[in-house]
């Protein structure tokens, strides 16, 4: 199975499925990332060196490829909704992944709902694209703050039980301690490295296990001759 994590920052991918990719690139799966935005240039200049660190989590994760498309941080709803899409496309069109990973449509920031946006345009059941499943998952800090309104809410219905990969998820999270700006935070920050042990340790209870990461699915397909463990998720 090939499984791709759509981004809109370096380290969102690690805080919405680290343990997920951790635990299928463990059990042989092809995982990629790909990253739509810098993640730094509203604040400062240290590109090259967050892209780093992006690699180093991506090798704890055992990520075998990540992605950069370098759009510019905090200003993907400026652009025309194609130029996000057209290399999450490209990404799709490269790897072919069964399975894509993205965040949820009413996130606090901005960039992670033009990338929902942008996913799901990208993901599209079109004949002859590879992708059979397309989840959200959570991203602490952004997801937890959006109004709660209907349909605003992220109420998951997928949940993976990580509690064997869940160090990785926070080993990942540290190699970020390395950028220029550390987004980690202080307890009881929802970006701190208890809260995110609380969270998986929160859905694993509703989930009836000892820590899970949750997603809401999109879409589902299923085509004639899929291999059944494309859908183990």
């Amino acid at each position: 199975m090939r499984v791709l994590t759509v981004a809109a920052h370096p380290d969102d991918e690690t805080l919405g499925a680290g343990a997920t990719m951790a635990k299928l690139a463990a059990m042989g799966h092809e995982v990629w990332v790909c990253i739509l935005a810098d993640g730094v240039t509203s604040r400062h200049g240290y590109v090259e060196l967050q892209k780093e660190c992006a690699k180093r989590a991506a090798d704890v994760l055992g990520v075998s490829n990540v992605v950069f498309c370098e759009l510019p941080d905090q200003r993907l709803d400026a652009l025309p909704l194609l130029d996000v899409i057209t290399p999450i496309e490209r990404c799709i069109g490269e790897f072919h992944p069964d399975v894509v990973f993205t965040h949820f449509s009413q996130d606090a920031n901005q960039d992670h709902r033009i990338v929902f946006q942008a996913t799901l345009v990208a993901a599209r059941p079109l004949a002859g694209l590879s992708v059979q499943r397309l989840l959200c998952y959570e991203t602490p800090s952004s997801t937890e703050w959006a109004p709660p309104f209907p349909g605003s809410v992220f109420s998951p219905n997928v949940f993976v039980e990580v509690a064997g990969t869940l160090p990785r998820k926070l080993d990942a999270l540290r190699e970020y301690e390395r950028t220029h700006s550390n987004e980690m935070r202080p307890y009881p920050h929802p970006r701190s490295y208890e809260a995110i042990e609380a969270y998986a340790k929160r859905h694993g209870a509703a989930a009836g296990v000892q820590a899970a990461e949750p997603f809401m699915l999109v879409r589902q397909v299923h085509r004639e001759g899929d291999s059944a463990h494309a859908h183990w998720l």
